[in-house]
């Protein structure tokens, strides 16, 4: 039962966050950024909800997989990088629909990219399963990072 608690913990926490990023993203998703100039490969914008819950999800076992880990070394320097990356999830969402800035949301999607590799380098060191859980997070931020780059591009 302590475990389910945990569980239940880790994936709040990652949710929460992104209730607070969605707090800047609800206003300007259906104004301000349907007036951008968009790439050709630019996803529908039904898709993005699904694919962040998905995403989430994943974060939040794989966090849950390096809390209830026997081994403490490294779990600190983990911790925080999961702190940092979730930190800078949020931030990038304030940046681009919040302040409406694709230049400095892009430069800040390059940190974002860093921190989420840095996660994954030592979540895997602690537990591989939790590391792979987080692959598929830093390939949709890589596509976001080429979508950022190609809207401001294009603005």
């Amino acid at each position: 039962m302590k475990k389910i608690w945990k569980l239940f913990i880790t994936i709040s926490i990652v949710f929460l966050a992104s209730a607070l990023g969605g707090l800047f993203t609800a206003n300007s998703v259906s104004t301000w950024y349907q007036e951008l100039a968009k790439p050709f490969f630019n996803p529908p914008n039904w898709i993005f909800g699904p694919v962040w819950t998905l995403l989430y999800f994943l974060m939040g076992i794989s966090l849950y997989l390096i809390w209830i880990s026997k081994s403490n070394s490294n779990k600190k320097t983990a911790l925080i990088f999961f702190a940092i990356q979730l930190f800078l999830n949020v931030l990038w969402s304030f940046l681009f629909f919040g302040l409406q800035n694709p230049f400095l949301a892009f430069v800040e999607i390059i940190l974002l990219w860093l921190a989420i590799f840095a996660t994954i380098f030592y979540f895997y060191k602690i537990n591989k399963m939790s590391a792979y859980l987080l692959v598929p997070y830093i390939l949709w931020v890589s596509f976001a990072s080429v979508l950022n780059l190609s809207i401001f591009l294009l603005n």
